[in-house]
């Protein structure tokens, strides 16, 4: 149990800047949402943030997790920093130097002319995000949590400032909404034709922070370019590359294929631009779960790679991974429950898509569970499995989008989504007990993960419309489900004399 209090004590702080920071950025679906009440309004800007968390994995291209397989050493690390750090500065600046030229084009054919800037902006995004990422995976192998996490929510906090300042201060004051003696200010800063773009803008401005704020990483770093020594860390993390690609294509693929598939009118009183935006503003209500599987791998990864050699390590993954999935199940079925409550943190026009949330948030517990499961083929060098599972489920959710969507809209996505990342999940399980057998407590996690969902769906069927009565119904429904977890589990976290009192 002693494994899974460092690991839970590590994950909490890590958490403090993916939880918390995260949550505040959640909170900007509530400005984002009012402000442009109109959903198509937002609908371009999802999408090009859709094509960013692709071109987000191809910049570091694996080199987060190859580190600390060649640099968990301590002698190794400035060396292998210097080495990876290099490359990925190249590797940046060539990306980046390609795309800020062919903005035009680039923009043309996504079908949103005239819009150069935002790919201008994404490309400088890209390239210091990526330089960041070693940055910060640097501290997490040093065990310096507590920067990691200050200069993480520095850089959470300016973004949000900067989307308060612009879409609510500024915006409000030029639309004479108050303070109109202040309007020659407000149009200084904001033009309405730009609109939803501040968005990224502020993004823009919030990784430029961050680079600077990290500025004594780079103190020492040297720049390396040794081929034959970077060869051996590449040809470990291209199948990590191509596993993340197929993966992020995997959770992202519904949204890119919805606005081409679904057919026009699906949604009464809806364009298929409209329905989208609800989509994908809906989906931003799932990130609870994802939450806690940031949180947990950001611990877990450096964790589990220096204890590689402990002849404990199976038991130890098995019992992390217990807890883990006991979290996840809590997570959804606090968020199913409580949806009611939750959804108002949306724009009235866009709370009609919340019906998928539950499915989502399953989708994601069986995505961080895999996730969880894949430390065994990153253990033993056998990434490229990773790279077949992914693409398994690429298929499915492809195959699967193009049969659902037209028929069941976005409900169609995110049962896709829960289909192919629990192929996934039971795939790595099978192919784990092969070849790095972990011993895995199935049994219970699964009567809880069976019990979650059927409470979810039962409490789904009770209509109580009054929300006076319906929100403490589904706040006491959820605390009743994580006392029977407390409870089941009061030997395990040794509460079992306080159960006899």
């Amino acid at each position: 149990m002693s494994v899974v209090k460092k690991l839970a004590g590590d994950t909490a702080l890590y958490g403090i800047s993916s939880i918390v920071g995260r949550f505040l950025n959640w909170l900007l679906v509530a400005v984002h949402t009012r402000v442009f009440h109109q959903q198509r309004l937002l609908a371009d800007n999802n999408q090009l943030y859709i094509y960013v968390i692709l071109l987000n994995i191809i910049y570091t291209y694996g080199m987060e997790t190859a580190f600390f397989r060649y640099a968990s050493k301590k002698e190794n690390r400035q060396e292998y920093y210097n080495l990876i750090l290099s490359y990925i500065i190249l590797s940046s600046v060539i990306f980046s130097g390609v795309i800020y030229f062919f903005a035009t084009p680039i923009i043309n054919a996504m079908g949103f002319p005239g819009k150069e800037r935002l790919i201008v902006w994404f490309s400088i995004i890209l390239a210091t995000d990526a330089v960041a990422a070693i940055a910060f995976v640097k501290l997490r192998a040093e065990n310096r949590a507590k920067k990691f996490v200050a200069i993480r929510l520095a850089n959470i906090f300016i973004n949000i400032g900067l989307n308060i300042f612009y879409l609510m201060f500024c915006k409000y004051i030029y639309d004479g909404v108050f303070l109109p003696e202040w309007k020659p200010f407000a149009a200084f800063f904001y033009n309405p034709k730009i609109g939803p773009d501040y968005i990224v803008w502020a993004n823009f401005i919030a990784s430029l922070a961050t680079i600077l704020l990290l500025w004594r990483e780079f103190v020492g770093f040297r720049f390396t370019f040794n081929f034959q020594k970077f060869k051996p860390i590449l040809i470990y993390a291209y199948p990590l590359l191509i596993m993340g690609l197929a993966g992020a294509v995997n959770q992202v693929a519904d949204r890119i294929m919805f606005r081409e598939i679904l057919p026009e009118g699906f949604y009464k009183g809806l364009s298929t631009d409209d329905a989208f935006s609800v989509y994908a503003n809906v989906y931003k209500l799932s990130i609870f779960m994802l939450l806690v599987v940031q949180a947990y791998r950001y611990a877990a990864d450096p964790f589990f790679f220096s204890k590689a050699e402990d002849k404990n390590s199976p038991s130890m993954i098995a019992l992390a991974t217990k807890w883990f999935t006991i979290a996840c199940v809590v997570i959804w079925v606090g968020v199913s429950l409580n949806i009611d409550l939750i959804s108002l943190i949306l724009g009235k026009s866009y709370r009609s898509g919340i019906v998928v949330v539950p499915i989502l948030l399953l989708a994601n517990l069986f995505i961080g569970v895999y996730q969880n499961m894949s430390i065994w083929f990153k253990l033993s060098d056998r990434t490229y499995f990773g790279t077949v599972l992914t693409f398994v489920g690429m298929f499915i959710t492809v195959v699967l989008n193009l049969i659902l969507i037209p028929r069941m809209g976005y409900v169609g996505c995110a049962i896709t989504f829960a289909v192919s990342s629990f192929v996934m999940m039971v795939l790595c399980y099978l192919l784990g007990e092969k070849y790095y057998p972990i011993p895995y407590e199935i049994g219970r996690v699964m009567v809880y993960l069976i019990g979650a969902g059927v409470l979810i769906f039962a409490s789904w069927q009770i209509k109580i419309e009054n929300p006076y009565l319906s929100i403490p119904f589904h706040i006491m429904l959820s605390l009743l489900f994580l006392f029977v977890i407390v409870f089941t589990e009061r030997k395990s976290l040794g509460l079992k004399k306080f159960f006899k009192m």
